[in-house]
């Protein structure tokens, strides 16, 4: 039985489809049609079947999944025993949000390349409901995201670090909307960014009792910032991410009673998978280098 044919068989059901398989693996769509009718004939099992215009994998499929599972780890961990940093090789899928990316994720990436040059580095920015669904489906190695407060017991999460947050706007926001503080009152004024610090400040005004205009829903740090740049709204961000915009004058800090308020990063993988010497080097630069 050829190796291949099972990481194959895995990344099918990583990806979804076929077609997303070949393209992961750089393999033509027929190639991955000939190495799971291979697969299927000397396993003397039917691991597909169409259904409508989908393929989808059988119950006797699904049954053998975590005895494939098995077979793939033993030939990482046999590949990759003894070797140091630089000797490993094959790949490593890690995702993370943009702004940790972005802003202090660089140290860690460049630590990583140069103690494993030969190990191929698969890396997305992704939000953190996908970035767990993919863990939690085997699509990802490693996660490093926000703490969503959820739990499952199929992951393993530890923590990393906790950041502080801060609202921000454009130099030009008018002054007489800039308090934040006192309670009731409405303002005509918009909320920049993703759904994880739009729920924080939502829920600070809700207890305040400050209504605001409406939302406007961005994913990208950058977008974000250039839109509370152009003076569209204000954002709640990490302040790692604008630290440099302000001391520029490009935005500036309005004040809240958010106190010490902080969202949390954490690194997530799954409970079931071998932590090969490429993710237990990535966790260990991980916990040394981002602060």
């Amino acid at each position: 039985m050829d190796l291949k044919y099972l990481v194959t068989l895995k990344t099918i059901l990583e990806t979804g489809n076929f077609q997303k398989a070949a393209k992961r693996l750089n393999y033509t769509q027929s190639t991955i049609t000939f190495q799971i009718h291979q697969l299927e004939r000397e396993l003397s099992v039917k691991l597909f079947e169409r259904i409508g215009r989908k393929m989808v994998m059988t119950q006797a499929g699904k049954d053998i999944l975590p005895q494939i599972d098995d077979i793939i780890q033993a030939w990482e961990k046999i590949s990759n025993y003894g070797k140091s940093g630089v000797e490993l090789s094959g790949s490593l899928k890690i995702a993370m949000p943009e702004t940790l990316l972005n802003y202090k994720m660089q140290p860690v990436l460049k630590s990583f390349k140069e103690q494993a040059p030969g190990l191929k580095l698969s890396l997305q920015a992704l939000n953190c409901d996908v970035i767990l669904e993919q863990i939690n489906n085997g699509a990802l190695d490693i996660g490093v995201h926000y703490d969503l407060g959820r739990n499952n017991y199929k992951l393993e999460m530890r923590k990393l670090s906790a950041y502080n947050l801060a609202l921000v706007a454009s130099p030009d926001f008018p002054e007489q909307y800039e308090d934040f503080i006192t309670e009731n009152q409405r303002k005509p004024v918009n909320i920049i960014g993703n759904e994880i610090f739009r729920h924080i400040l939502a829920k600070y005004l809700k207890n305040k009792n400050i209504v605001l205009d409406s939302t406007i829903e961005l994913w990208s740090i950058e977008a974000i910032k250039k839109s509370v740049a152009s003076n569209l709204g204000v954002a709640l961000v990490p302040c790692f991410s604008v630290e440099e915009d302000i001391r520029r004058g490009l935005l500036k800090e309005i004040k809240t009673e958010l106190g010490k308020t902080t969202v949390t990063a954490l690194c997530t993988y799954h409970k079931n998978k071998w932590i090969n010497p490429a993710m237990n080097l990535f966790m260990q630069l991980l916990k040394s280098e981002m602060k």
